[in-house]
């Protein structure tokens, strides 16, 4: 690079420094926490309700014709789809070894706020919905900041960043080069064959929209995790014994820190708490208002319900899964060797396998699978945006821009871009975190006629028994 690229990534390198360091982090686990007090920890007392409504779903649908576009499932899955990514491998990896193992307890924390933020966003998406021209649902913090906060600037700021993101950071060039990577690695698959293929799977399943994405989300998404978690578990469970001290470990590193040893340079508990919360939300998205786009989409009558069944979705995607990638790294000690990233997780489960073959494997087909699916869920929160700022007939070009992104974007080195999606990436997130402090008081009044209306349900039915 000459001086000044160089000068432009390193204004770049500590602007995103800036965004993703103490002041957004704050304001976003603080918001979890606010609404947490204000919901009376919805995140605890109403999860296993949640997880009814996600595993029975159909046990759970009225009769009455419902508005929107997919199943409340299928939503999930969409947003899931776009979440569950290559943080989930490669982004706790990266707290680990920044942070020390004391890292994950703070995800955890992050996690377990963040379900109140993602309940709250996603109630307020089906809330303030609408539908295009075109007869799809139309929903997200646009919508929200627009119709309920009253603020159209800052709902196209949102949309604006969005879109940034969508075509130029999480949706196409990380996940391109990591599935373009894997595959040439692992299976000797020349990228260029490998580029073609993803452009034609993206195109299949984009171009038909979001019931085409969700079809694949509703397939892909559980399958994969399966995949994933039964991995894990099973390194897990062959190295049991060293699980209580892994998870001892865990927690005395969160308050303490962790001194240097083998490949890893020592944290202290600040650095521990930074790198875990940051790339907590980076993995699970409470907060930065994409979540809320698909949730608008799901065909159900209540805005609380919808809000409960996507809450779940950072339940699987920190709570579980990345808890599942965390302990495999913690109870193998590649985490204080000198691997980082893909390659600590690959050597972890080549460890917990016994196998230098089948642990890069592994890793290698959970990275395509999630990069993939994370692809299609991006595509559609940029479809989304693009409606809102210039309306339907732009989205068909959109989506050929966007598949001409993913063609070249397994050839491009593009460290500056990448931080300029980071940044916006963390913009996205203040314009709707003020969107749900100013609407509060709807999000608290929503949820009480929901659970008012459960309670009152349980009453009748338990009368009509007896």
């Amino acid at each position: 690079m000459n001086s000044h690229t160089t000068s432009l990534h390193q204004f770049l390198l500590s602007v995103d420094h800036f965004i993703w360091g103490p002041p957004l982090l704050i304001l976003l686990v603080g918001t979890g926490i606010y609404l947490t007090y204000r919901l009376r920890f919805i995140q605890i007392r109403a999860l296993p309700l949640a997880l009814s409504f996600v595993f029975r779903g159909k046990k759970h649908q009225s009769s009455t014709p419902q508005e929107g576009d997919v199943s409340g499932f299928a939503a999930l899955c969409t947003a899931l789809s776009a979440t569950i990514g290559t943080g989930n491998i490669v982004g706790v990896a990266t707290a680990i070894k920044l942070g020390g193992p004391g890292a994950l307890f703070w995800m955890w924390l992050a996690a377990l706020f963040g379900m109140a933020t993602k309940y709250a966003e996603c109630l307020l998406a089906v809330k303030y919905r609408q539908t295009d021209a075109n007869g799809q649902m139309l929903g997200g913090p646009m919508y929200y900041l627009e119709n309920g906060v009253g603020s159209k600037m800052l709902a196209k700021i949102f949309a604006f960043f969005a879109i940034g993101v969508a075509c130029f950071g999480i949706g196409t060039f990380p996940q391109v080069n990591a599935i373009v990577e894997a595959v040439h690695l692992t299976f000797a698959v020349p990228k260029l064959y490998t580029a073609v293929v993803i452009t034609i799977l993206v195109a299949t399943v984009t171009l038909g929209g979001i019931q085409s994405i969700s079809k694949v989300a509703s397939k892909v998404v559980p399958a994969m995790a399966a995949f994933y978690i039964g991995a894990c578990l099973f390194v897990l469970i062959s190295e049991y014994q060293a699980l209580p001290a892994a998870v001892a470990l865990i927690v005395k590193s969160a308050f303490n820190g962790h001194a240097a040893t083998g490949g890893f340079l020592g944290a202290g508990v600040m650095l521990a708490i930074q790198s875990g919360v940051a790339r907590g939300v980076f993995s699970n998205e409470a907060g930065l208002g994409s979540a809320p786009i698909a949730a608008a989409a799901a065909k159900t009558e209540s805005c609380a319900h919808q809000g409960l069944m996507s809450m779940t979705g950072t339940f699987f995607d920190t709570i579980i899964i990345c808890t599942m990638t965390g302990l495999t790294l913690v109870v193998s000690g590649t985490w204080s060797g000198e691997l980082a990233g893909a390659a600590m997780t690959s050597h972890a489960f080549a460890i917990g396998l016994g196998s230098d073959h089948w642990g890069p494997m592994l890793v290698s087909i959970g990275l395509m699978f999630f990069a993939f699916t994370t692809i299609l869920g991006w595509n559609y929160y940029g479809e989304r945006c693009v409606n809102y700022l210039f309306g339907v007939k732009a989205i068909l070009p959109y989506k050929l821009i966007f598949l001409v992104l993913i063609a070249i974007g397994a050839f491009l080195k593009l460290d500056i871009i990448w931080l300029i999606a980071d940044i916006v990436n963390g913009l996205m997130a203040i314009p709707n975190l003020i969107g749900l402090i100013v609407l509060r008081e709807v999000i608290v009044s929503e949820s009480r006629v929901f659970f008012d209306n459960i309670r009152q349900s349980k009453l009748v039915t338990t009368n009509h028994l007896a």
